[in-house]
């Protein structure tokens, strides 16, 4: 177990502001269940509210999961969830192999608090650690998401996340149940990852001269568009964006189209202005989050230069974060093949580990 900071592992409260703390006692002393699960082995990796958690974050984290799961049956990272869906996705792309669960968790209370969830968040995470999917996955009030598809939807509701285009990987209740999942692959680490992407959401209004003036400081442009993927581009309402893309090809910045709306995918070909974004080299981002798209284009600047490369990068598929089926390049076909979003009891077969070496319980750091 990982733990980077969060709500699950503050102190404080109204009226006072929630504020990190110690977390290795507190977890032994209000989670006694989990030693009845798993030998739970824990590092504390930074201690953080997750609003300072940046990409040179994930690049860290990556690492040491990498380093570390080979001794173990699976991880849990704890995590504000404020940026957990940013991070589980970012941690999808850094990880494109593995043969055994992430899983990521966090909780609306404090553990210290009476009404907490952060105690069933915890072991129902430490279960699908054990018994999930081997892939980065997110677990928050009895369901497990795929971590790249995931959105944060509620402030104040336990029931804080949502995977708006692909189904649940498991439910925790009375039984526990998990999908298939990604098919397991060997652990691979692609720890490279270039932030300067920028996210535009179009609206009325929206002067183009302000990501025209930005356009220099970024490699990467992702939109939010409305609908399908439409954006203005008639020249006489003064606020067209094909100037935008126009220039963002000539500087060689890559442009990613997601949708506002959260359900179903992007389609450039449907209308004017998405048309024109196409015919200036955006490249369709499916049914991406827009969390995905920018976590998914900062990996993918990591890895690749040409804007050929690129848009076939963003096309196709690396850890089920669009669907095969939604517009894209015909390389992606295969890489969903094989997901049953069926549930059922007891996950995939593994030959359990046990752990062969104490992670210690370090000091909190900065990261």
């Amino acid at each position: 177990m990982l733990h980077t900071g969060g709500t699950l592992g503050m102190t404080g409260g109204r009226p006072s502001a929630l504020r990190p703390s110690p977390f290795a006692r507190t977890l032994r002393e209000r989670v006694p269940e989990l030693a009845e699960l798993a030998d739970v082995r824990l590092e504390v990796f930074s201690n953080l509210d997750s609003s300072e958690i940046q990409p040179e974050a994930w690049l860290q984290l990556a690492r040491v999961l990498a380093r570390r799961l080979p001794e173990f049956d699976g991880a849990v990272v704890t995590h504000g969830t404020d940026t957990l869906a940013y991070t589980a996705s970012a941690l999808s792309f850094l990880l494109p192999g593995l043969d055994r669960p992430v899983v990521l968790t966090g909780s609306q209370r404090p553990l210290k608090e009476v009404r907490t969830d952060a105690r069933l968040n915890l072991i129902d995470a430490v279960t699908s650690a054990l018994r999930g999917p081997p892939e980065v996955t997110v677990c928050f009030d009895s369901k497990l998401y795929r971590g790249n598809r995931t959105l944060k939807a509620a402030v104040a509701d336990y029931d804080a996340f949502e995977s708006p285009n692909f189904p649940l990987l498991g439910t925790l209740g009375v039984r526990a149940n998990f999908a298939k999942g990604l098919p397991p692959r060997p652990l691979k680490l692609v720890d490279r990852l270039d932030p300067r992407v920028f996210l535009l959401k179009v609206y009325p209004g929206l002067d183009p001269a302000l990501p025209m003036a930005l356009l220099g400081r970024m490699r990467g442009l992702v939109v939010e568009a409305y609908g399908a993927g439409n954006v203005p581009v008639d020249e006489a309402g003064g606020r067209s964006l094909r100037p935008v893309f126009h220039e963002a090809r000539r500087r060689g910045v890559a442009v990613v189209m997601v949708s506002q709306a959260p359900r179903n995918a992007v389609d450039l070909s449907l209308y004017e202005g998405g048309s024109a974004a196409l015919s200036e080299g955006a490249i369709g981002g499916g049914d991406m989050t827009s969390v995905a798209a920018v976590t998914k284009l900062m990996h993918v600047l990591g890895v690749h230069r040409s804007l050929a490369a690129i848009r076939r990068a963003m096309e196709r598929a690396v850890a089920g974060e669009r669907s095969s089926e939604t517009p894209s390049s015909a390389s992606d076909a295969g890489e969903d093949a094989g997901i049953d979003s069926r549930a059922h009891p007891g996950g995939p077969n593994r030959t359990p580990r046990r752990a062969r070496r104490p992670l210690p319980d370090r000091t909190p750091r900065s990261s």
